[in-house]
């Protein structure tokens, strides 16, 4: 009888570990499922918010690459935020700045098994000539192009758990872009073969294959870019990347900025407001022409918003004696705006950007395109972010050393003398 119970409590036992085992194996595959989100997954989630992310400090991104450090201080920050995905721009082998933003976020999962963030890898596409003292010839690409999406195919096997997009270009087919600029052709050609790495197992399955650009180069604009070669890509691509920026329109197709007559009446903040009310509204409606159109070539395909944004300071265009757009007040109301719309809409928005990069115009520290970021290079925290400085999410958190607080020192009465009405005269 006890050779028996002994038996039925071994058996009992051996069981219970089997069942514990099986048990320990499905929770692990249930974590790891959860682990192994998509392009598919995340893109177009709310709570998966997206930004465009340089961690550049210095005038010269040759010289002045941040560190994994800083890089890992950065995600820190931009994590605590909220956001869950960043795009990045290029992978050239003298700016290593990707890839070193991947290792970093593989060091902070490590440390911390509960961060979270995923890459939109940029991979930069030239024409011939592209940056030299040569005439550019924008028929022919970049020899260059191949090495550049080479990298990107091995970064995107290396980190496959954070590399969830690879974007082929940025602004690559827009023809204002002058020194650079390639025809659609280059493009699908690039989108094609990833798209048949991923076929021939190369590649996940699971990446994502876009191209970021314009609104226009996606045919929401001018029909010259209507080309069989866009229509191609519209098909080969797995969603849509498209920028819009009223801030520069503001300069360049100013209709929809000047105070109408039916608001000359209010006050100048009143006014303010309805501006930027229009500008959040020239945003919708250049991204509903590019729906229309990818829509009428693939109805099938996804459309979300690869850039736009909003500057803080101008010596140019967008200054005092121009279209008057820039501020930090009108920058937090075109965020908050964007965010919104684009969260209830179930559409990503990689809102440029982050951080302020002064190289962008290291000659002009005042030139617009240094000041797109909603911190500043020390880390202050502009006007659209003040609510997070006083939730203390920043708490603890520091940029190079310095501890998050507000611009202007948190003074608003300040910070409003700066506002100013647009500029309905400009440009005459």
């Amino acid at each position: 009888m006890k050779n028996k119970i002994q038996t039925f409590l071994v058996i009992g036992f051996l069981i219970f570990m089997i069942s514990c085992v099986k048990t320990e194996k499905k929770d692990d595959k249930i974590l790891n499922t959860k682990k192994e989100l998509t392009a598919a997954d995340i893109l177009g989630n709310p709570d998966y918010l997206a930004i465009s992310y340089g961690g550049y400090r210095e005038k010269s991104r040759e010289e002045g690459q941040p560190t994994i450090a800083q890089l890992k201080e950065d995600l820190k920050l931009m994590h605590t935020m909220g956001i869950r995905i960043i795009r990045t721009y290029n992978v050239q082998p003298k700016l290593p700045h990707a890839a070193n933003i991947l290792e970093a976020i593989s060091q902070l999962k490590k440390e911390d098994t509960s961060f979270e963030m995923y890459v939109m890898l940029g991979a930069w596409i030239d024409c011939l000539n592209a940056w030299t003292d040569k005439t550019p010839n924008h028929d022919v690409e970049s020899p260059q192009n191949e090495g550049e999406i080479a990298r990107a195919v091995a970064l995107a096997n290396k980190y496959p758990g954070i590399v969830k997009v690879i974007a082929v270009g940025n602004e690559a087919m827009v023809k204002w872009a002058t020194s650079y600029f390639v025809q659609p052709d280059v493009i699908l050609k690039w989108v094609n073969h990833l798209q048949n790495l991923k076929k021939e197992g190369k590649l996940s399955k699971d990446l994502w294959i876009t191209s970021s650009d314009d609104f226009s180069s996606w045919g929401g604009g001018d029909e010259n870019y209507r080309v069989p070669a866009l229509k191609e890509l519209i098909k080969a691509v797995d969603y849509v990347s498209m920028h819009t920026y009223p801030y520069h329109y503001s300069h360049y197709m100013p209709g929809f900025w000047r105070v109408p007559e039916n608001e000359q009446n209010l006050t100048d903040i009143e006014k303010v407001d309805k501006a930027m009310l229009r500008a959040a509204a020239k945003a919708k409606q250049l991204y509903q022409k590019v729906v229309d159109y990818v829509h009428s070539i693939d109805a099938s395909k996804t459309i979300h918003i690869g850039e736009t944004g909003w500057a803080t300071t101008s010596s140019g265009h967008y200054g005092v004696n121009g279209s008057r757009a820039t501020d930090e007040y009108k920058q937090a109301l075109y965020y908050k705006h964007l965010r919104e719309w684009t969260n209830k809409e179930g559409i990503s928005c990689f809102y440029f950007e982050a951080f302020d990069e002064q190289w962008k115009d290291a000659q002009n520290p005042k030139g617009s395109e240094n000041h797109f970021g909603l911190f500043t290079l020390n880390g202050e925290a502009k006007y659209p972010i003040w609510d997070l400085v006083d939730k203390g999410i920043f708490n603890g958190l520091t940029r190079d050393g310095h501890k998050i607080k507000k611009t202007f020192e948190g003074d608003k009465e300040a910070l409003m003398k700066t506002v100013l009405v647009p500029n309905t005269e400009y440009p005459r």
